[in-house]
Order: C-alpha cells, then sequence, then structure tokens
C-alpha cells in the first residue's frame, strides 16, 4: 500500500470515528439497553455495599452508570476511548449530585489503568464486542477480586440458524458471535462461576436506541448536506435498524453475569 494510501485510510477512520461520536453524543445511550435491564442485572450482584468498588468498561455517556450508582452505594469508575463521552459523563455525574462516587476517565478497555484485583465488580453494556468476548472476560478477570462479578451486554444468536443476511452482517461486525449457550460455557471456562442470563425487550433496541439514534441521524444529514462519507454512514446505520426489525427473532444483546471464582 502506498503511504498516501494509507495516511488516507487513517484520515477515513479518524473521520468515521468523528461520526460515530457525535452521532451518539447527545444520546441517553450509546446501545441498545434500558434501566429496567440494568437494575435487574445489578439484583443478581449480592456483595456490594458502600465500600464496593465498580469499573463501567466502554461507559459512553454514562446513560446506565447513572442508574448503577443510584441503585447502589459504592464508587464507580467509567472508562471510555473517546473523551468527549467522558465531558457528558462527569457532567451528568454532576448535575446528578454523584460525582463523589461516580468518575469518569479517558482509556483502554485492552489497557487498564487500575490495580490487579481492584474491584468488586466490572460492567459493560454493549462494548465487550470491541475487544472480544473471550479476550475481555480473561484480561478483566485480573482486575477483580475473588468472588467479584463481570456483568455485561453482548450481541447472541438466539438459535443454531439463521438467514444468510443477518448472518454475514453480524459475523462481519462482530466475527465471534455466537449462541447464548456458547457464550454461557466461555465465561464459565474463563474462570466464572455463570451467575444469569438474560435476553433484553425489544423496546431496548427500538425505543431506547433505534428511534432516538434516528433523530440524530437526520441531524448528522442537515450538518453535513452532501457529504458522501457521512450519507454512507447513516445509511449502514439505518440497514442495522431495518435488519433488526427483520430478523430480531434470530438475535438480541443477552445480559451476563458471572462470579469470578
Amino acid at each position: 500500500m502506498k503511504k498516501e494510501d494509507s495516511n488516507k485510510n487513517k484520515l477515513i477512520d479518524v473521520f468515521g470515528l468523528k461520526l460515530i461520536s457525535e452521532l451518539h453524543l447527545g444520546l441517553e445511550r450509546q446501545g441498545p439497553g434500558s434501566s429496567e435491564m440494568t437494575i435487574k442485572a445489578l439484583s443478581f450482584l449480592d456483595n456490594l455495599n458502600e465500600n464496593s468498588r465498580v469499573a463501567d468498561l466502554g461507559c459512553g455517556t454514562g446513560g446506565q452508570t447513572m442508574i448503577l450508582a443510584q441503585n447502589m452505594t459504592g464508587n464507580i469508575t467509567g472508562l471510555d476511548f473517546l473523551p468527549g463521552f467522558i465531558d457528558i459523563f462527569n457532567n451528568n455525574a454532576k448535575k446528578l449530585n454523584l460525582q463523589e462516587r461516580v468518575k469518569g476517565i479517558v482509556g483502554s478497555m485492552e489497557n487498564l489503568p487500575f490495580q490487579k484485583e481492584e474491584f468488586d465488580a466490572i460492567w459493560s453494556e454493549g462494548a465487550i464486542a470491541n475487544i472480544g468476548f473471550e479476550k475481555g472476560l480473561n484480561y478483566w478477570k485480573n482486575f477483580l477480586k475473588k468472588g467479584g462479578y463481570v456483568a455485561l451486554t453482548y450481541e447472541s444468536w438466539f438459535t443454531d440458524e439463521r438467514p444468510a443476511e443477518i448472518e454475514k452482517w453480524w459475523t462481519d461486525n462482530v466475527p465471534e458471535i455466537s449462541t447464548i449457550g456458547h457464550n454461557i460455557l466461555t465465561i464459565q471456562k474463563s474462570g466464572y462461576i455463570p451467575v444469569a442470563a438474560f435476553i433484553l425487550p425489544e423496546e431496548c433496541w427500538t425505543d431506547n436506541y433505534f428511534i432516538p439514534r434516528e433523530t440524530a441521524s437526520k441531524a448528522l444529514l442537515e450538518k453535513y448536506a452532501g457529504d458522501k462519507t457521512v450519507e454512507d454512514f447513516i445509511a449502514k446505520m439505518r440497514y442495522e435498524a431495518e435488519l433488526y426489525s427483520k430478523y430480531k427473532q434470530y438475535y438480541g444483546y443477552v445480559f451476563y453475569i458471572g462470579k469470578k471464582i
């Protein structure tokens, strides 16, 4: 590859990252989920108290983090690699008067700036695919105390077979995607006791993510009117929503909770 081609690809990647950030900055959640599902998952963690420490990896602007903080005592550190998300995260914590217990930092979930066995729980909604399900489980475990919990949502197949169109979409975007049963086995093999697994309901995708994202998409198209890169990016986002409407019986997000042995 020519040097100028490599530089061009880097520019496209940077602009693509800027678009993803800009599209999601104003959204309460940067992926499917709900306050009810966050609280339900939290109910399976039985060892948290005012001295507990929790890390929320890939926290985005902190929609789920603030719900966690309002339903538990103890301290939460949110981590995301996008500084714009963390700025909003910390502002949200201040607005809710949670800044003494909740802090957002910029960082990578693949190179955590924490001490070994520092946390009682590691939370991550819709983000572990960025590092890989098995890799994330094994790496993050180092930062959990014995008996500590991992609680995360992850794209999962509901069936053993599915149509080629949706199979291709998800294997292109999340190559490691697998069935719920396989993921539970992966949790077990990674050194956790599987505690719970439950499917996020449809409104977590539609009402709480796709509908507000579509409003943000229209605003982005207006801002960058005539920009082909932006138009292609939004088209991809809309195609994802169309696929969900068409094939939602075959896949979705599943909340997995495991306890470190």
